[in-house]
């Protein structure tokens, strides 16, 4: 029988290496699924519907938002960006375990509608070091940075709510890590509700006479 996946949120600041890592633990293991988010910017160029995104217009996304179709959703820039049920809930059926790569704020309205759901906080092992790879990435001004920086000080307030903090600084171990305690909570019999009671019955069709 197949049993039912998680859903797996996972946060951090930024230039911890978060995407990185789903990419590497997608590659390692073919029971991960990365939720595909619904937005109604348009394509770039290379990038296909139902792969990097499902691509839509305003007026089927608010729908879509009437129709409680979405898990979360934000506006970014001008356009929403949002994660859809029922891909996710189909994932999780099928076995799959659903990776939300998403910001904090985000994660939290995930888990009050899925408490089931298992949070990570990825971080690299130092501020410094943190500093240090936004630094490196070459790309972003002083000031891009500073800003990165002042907002992984406000983010580093809710960490508290995360389930578990992993720490990235050697990526194979790090996946490993993760991939780890995936598979620990997956058997938590909090997550194992449907097994358990599987079990519970059969068990009790073996005792009816007995007694």
């Amino acid at each position: 029988m197949v049993r039912k996946g998680i859903l797996i949120v996972i946060s951090g600041f930024s230039g911890a290496g978060k995407g990185t890592l789903v990419k590497k633990l997608m590659e390692k293991y073919d029971e991960y699924a990365l939720s595909i988010s619904m937005t109604t910017r348009a394509p770039r160029p290379g990038e296909r519907d139902g792969v990097e995104y499902f691509f839509t217009d305003k007026e089927h996304f608010e729908e879509t938002i009437r129709e409680n179709g979405l898990i979360e959703y934000a506006v970014y820039c001008g356009n929403y960006y949002g994660t859809p049920r029922e891909y996710v809930e189909n994932q999780l059926e099928a076995g799959k375990n659903v990776i939300l790569e998403i910001e904090i704020q985000g994660a939290l309205k995930i888990k009050e509608q899925f408490p089931e759901s298992l949070l990570i906080f990825l971080t690299p092992p130092s501020g410094e070091e943190l500093k240090r790879r936004l630094e490196g990435r070459g790309t972003e001004s002083t000031e891009v940075i500073a800003k990165r920086l002042a907002r992984a000080v406000e983010e580093s307030e809710g960490v508290e709510a995360y389930d578990y903090v992993v720490v990235n600084d050697k990526l194979e171990e790090c996946v490993e890590e993760v991939h780890g305690l995936v598979d620990a909570a997956r058997r938590a019999p909090v997550r194992q509700k449907t097994f358990i009671k599987e079990i519970r019955e059969e068990l009790r069709k073996f005792t009816k006479g007995a007694e």
